[in-house]
């Protein structure tokens, strides 16, 4: 199970699928089962994007099959596919992994570049409150976005690093656009993803992936504090204690960041 101390940081509440829409905190993140399960390849998730609706407004994630990338904002979910190529997807499409949240920012930064990925996150990171995780949207004018997705997966399924080998990686700018993403602690990683994690979508709401690296010139800031969980695990899958072994935190590293 999850430590205690874990606990007294993060509430943490496993849920099954007829447990959804009980009600939350409005500042509670939702999350389709875990990246642990995702990493080994369980790509067939159990929850359709209409339930996923019902419980958070912005947010990421993935389709069934590791059909692209999926980004929430404003209440309206997106895929980006293999080309980077935004459509809405249709309520009745079910997900293996997301995360969303009813967004409703308690800061607002503005962000003045030109700064990369690896600036704005410390731009960010000055500004951790005592809750452990963060929810983001950042609208600004982007220099260029380098970003991905992936091919979909038929079965039998190979583990996400095999998968992320076939990635196809794409460039935007300069554009206007969103980040949508999460700021999670490393403790949590095989849950979640320990540090940060942000899907791209332009503003004409037709391009978009999960971001690489970026050149952000002016934007601001939105975020949310939560220390609040849900996590709606399907059938056969139980929470175990976070797995904070070097090899797992590799493999998220190499699916985070490759390309």
């Amino acid at each position: 199970m999850i430590e205690e101390s874990t606990i007294r940081s993060l509430h943490v509440e496993a849920m099954r699928h007829e447990d959804l829409h009980a009600g939350h905190d409005d500042h509670a993140l939702f999350q389709a089962s875990t990246v642990s399960a995702l990493l080994d390849g369980a790509y067939e998730g159990d929850l359709t994007f209409a339930e996923l609706a019902g419980e958070g407004d912005t947010g990421i994630g993935t389709l069934n099959g590791l059909d692209g990338e999926m980004i929430a904002i404003d209440g309206r979910f997106f895929r980006a596919d293999v080309e980077g190529s935004l459509n809405e997807i249709d309520p009745d499409e079910r997900t293996p992994f997301a995360v969303v949240s009813r967004f409703s920012p308690d800061r607002e930064l503005p962000v003045t570049g030109p700064m990369d990925l690896a600036g704005l996150e410390e731009l960010l990171d000055g500004d951790r409150a005592e809750a452990p995780v963060a929810v983001f949207r950042i609208d600004g004018r982007f220099g260029s976005v380098k970003a991905r997705s992936v091919p979909r997966q038929h079965p039998p399924y190979r583990s996400l690093g095999e998968v992320v080998a076939d990635q196809n990686v794409f460039e935007f700018g300069p554009v206007d656009g969103s980040l949508i993403g999460f700021r999670f602690p490393a403790w949590v990683e095989g849950v979640e993803i320990g540090g940060y994690h942000f899907h791209f979508v332009d503003r004409a709401l037709t391009r978009g992936g999960h971001v690489l690296d970026l050149s952000i010139d002016s934007g601001v800031a939105l975020v949310q504090h939560s220390d609040d969980l849900h996590i709606e695990l399907p059938p056969g899958l139980e929470l175990g204690s976070p797995d904070l072994a070097a090899s797992t935190h590799e493999a998220i590293s190499r699916v985070e960041h490759r390309g």
